[in-house]
């Protein structure tokens, strides 16, 4: 009953969320126009941007995990660059390297395409271990060091990664230091048969064109810097604190648990659920906000026992049953 009366804003927000409100009617409509369900998707997507982190996209091949990350690169209007991971990939391909200058008798830094502002890796468990450690520093800092120069990105910056779980031949399991610093891991399912039809009959509909072609930008760089800060604005009780501390920790004693999630999963889940928070209307944090992405924050951040793998469970049933276990705060 509490979730219905605020979920039918029974309350005065203390923050004017009527900017981002607005601004994510109009993202999610132009989305809408091309994408077919994902729903959810769409929403963690937008919260890792809100949020300042990245996100990891998993599922079959032909799931659009690409397409949705290119659509909503092209709502915003910033830089977008696209790498596609491959086994012979280097750290310079990504991050860029020194080139000599016959002209001035000196080095000058090429950037690679890592300096955009949403930059789509496609296939990131792809490349070998050597090539996935040059990504450590620009995702946690937002910074290059190349030749002792430190080097900013600039803001907006938000990796989308894709990945195929079924594809094993030349492909190199991601450490869990760089799952770590994805702030959502996000699973894609099948569409249901509803859904399928309407792919269908839009792919009919709009014939040979280019799907990107008909979708235009909504949010500037500025406005994006603008949400993050109605975002930081958001209220979180000293028991919904404990609420998120209590989960993470109880990862770490689970039974089912080899490895438990670190600190940097209270931050993300602290963090995700002030964006959802916003995104769902509201100036504070509740727990269901927290249920919301409490599996794309902590699944990919625990290492299941050997006896449950062999039992066929998932860490998202078992993240499932730790926030459970936790009394929700009243």
């Amino acid at each position: 009953m509490e979730e219905n009366k605020l979920k039918n804003k029974d309350f005065q927000n203390l923050v004017d969320l009527s900017p981002l409100t607005e601004g994510l009617e109009k993202i999610n409509k132009e989305i809408g126009e091309v994408i077919v369900g994902q729903s959810k998707l769409i929403k963690l997507i937008l919260a890792a941007i809100l949020s300042d982190g990245h996100v990891l996209l998993e599922g079959f091949p032909g799931l659009a995990k690409t397409l949705s990350a290119k659509i909503i690169a092209k709502t915003i209007d910033t830089n977008f660059s696209r790498i596609q991971f491959t086994p012979d990939l280097m750290p310079s391909d990504v991050l860029g390297t020194s080139v000599y200058d016959f002209n001035e008798s000196s080095f000058s830094f090429k950037k690679g395409p890592i300096f955009s502002n949403i930059v789509l890796i496609d296939e990131i468990n792809r490349a070998p271990a050597k090539t996935q450690a040059a990504l450590f520093e620009v995702m946690e800092e937002k910074q290059v060091t190349i030749d002792g120069n430190r080097m900013l990105m600039k803001q907006p910056f938000v990796i989308v990664a894709t990945q195929n779980p079924i594809d094993m031949e030349g492909t190199y399991s991601l450490p869990e230091a760089q799952l770590d610093r994805f702030i959502f891991k996000i699973k894609i399912d099948f569409p249901d048969l509803q859904e399928e039809i309407k792919i269908l009959q839009l792919h009919q509909h709009r014939k040979r064109r280019n799907p990107l072609d008909k979708v235009q930008s909504i949010w500037s760089a500025d406005q994006i810097e603008s949400f993050k800060e109605i975002v930081s604005s958001i209220r979180v009780d000293k028991s919904i604190l404990n609420y998120i501390a209590n989960i993470v920790h109880t990862t770490r004693g689970h039974k089912d648990i080899y490895l438990g999630a670190s600190p940097r999963a209270s931050i993300a889940l602290l963090r995700g659920s002030m964006a959802i928070a916003a995104m769902n209307g509201r100036d504070f944090v509740i727990p269901e906000d927290i249920h919301e992405i409490a599996d794309a924050v902590l699944a990919h951040r625990i290492i299941l026992t050997a006896e449950k793998e062999m039992e066929g469970s998932t860490a998202e049933t078992v993240i499932k049953e730790v926030v459970q276990s936790i009394e929700i705060p009243r």
